[in-house]
């Protein structure tokens, strides 16, 4: 009797978790590039839900419906000018894409600080790498097809995402098994991608300082980046934005023509910057473009 009423427990908490997300840690004891975090240093999440002060990333899984399952997995990253991360919006576009049958994992990736991390610079794309080298080594298990997996980026997130699709031969994470680091494709909504400095960007501040070298700033503008293989990309971005200007996906779609990768754009006439998935002005649904054109390219 108590193994039947264990096992019942079993199920219902799998179910809940699976219903709920299914947290997923990226490292073990030993978090690459990190520093022993002061006791005052802590995760806190404030009343609006923004998360800060990670030291332990992490990946959620929320998985489709099996009868609606695709195989297609897309790996989500939160903006917040990487200095906090805005879990809850990523976790309704989550839900959006069960819906259409695509696995979605939300990344809360390390923001770059000086206390925690050796090099900042490169403490989110480690844990975005590795966020890809987990999904990829345990598609099977997740009824996930391994050359379906793709990032999906929101604002600062894009920058992060972008990054992961344009510097994916760059490994700033240790790959024994020489897991394939590259996307299959890249969602970019309203994205950072330009580390210009005739742009003002706290982004690019947060990450890399005020003062970087020109190497370092063109290192981390995705742009330049571009080459035959990268991923096929969909970019959304609004022609008002004030916060991330359009300009970022303009010169990175321009890029993209360039180097012939298969790609599409969106952009609203206006929106500014933080929509989401509904634009209240306007009365179409760029996730409704997402999926036709995830669909229109064999994902």
């Amino acid at each position: 009797m108590k193994k039947a009423i264990l096992f019942v427990i079993f199920v219902l908490f799998i179910g809940h978790a699976y219903g709920q997300g299914q947290v997923i840690p990226l490292y073990g004891k030993d978090i690459p590039n990190s520093r022993k975090a002061p006791a005052s240093f802590m995760e806190q999440r404030d009343s609006s839900g923004l998360i800060s002060n990670v030291t332990d990333p992490n990946l959620t899984g929320y998985f489709p419906e099996k009868n609606r399952a695709t195989g297609v997995a897309v790996i989500i990253c939160p903006g917040g000018g990487y200095s906090v991360l805005a879990i809850d919006e990523c976790v309704k576009v989550a839900r959006e894409f069960n819906k259409i049958g695509v696995a979605a994992f939300v990344l809360k990736y390390r923001l770059p600080n000086d206390t925690i991390m050796v090099d900042k610079s490169i403490g989110p794309l480690q844990d975005a790498q590795k966020a890809m080298m987990i999904v990829r080594q345990r598609a099977v298990e997740w009824g996930i097809d391994p050359h379906k997996i793709g990032f999906m980026g929101i604002s600062a997130g894009g920058h992060l995402a972008s990054t992961a699709g344009t510097h994916f031969d760059k490994p700033v994470i240790e790959n024994k098994g020489k897991i394939n680091l590259r996307p299959d494709f890249m969602l970019l909504i309203y994205p950072v991608i330009v580390f210009d400095l005739s742009i003002a960007s706290g982004t690019r501040e947060t990450l890399i300082g005020k003062n970087a070298p020109a190497a370092t700033l063109n290192f981390f503008s995705n742009d330049k980046h571009v080459t035959g293989n990268t991923p096929p990309t969909f970019l959304v971005h609004a022609a008002d934005d004030d916060v991330v200007p359009v300009k970022n996906s303009l010169l990175f779609y321009n890029a993209l023509l360039n180097a012939k990768v298969p790609s599409e754009m969106h952009i609203f006439q206006a929106g500014g910057h933080g929509f989401g998935l509904d634009n209240p002005k306007s009365k179409n649904k760029w996730f409704d473009w997402c999926r036709n054109w995830l669909d229109e390219n064999g994902f």
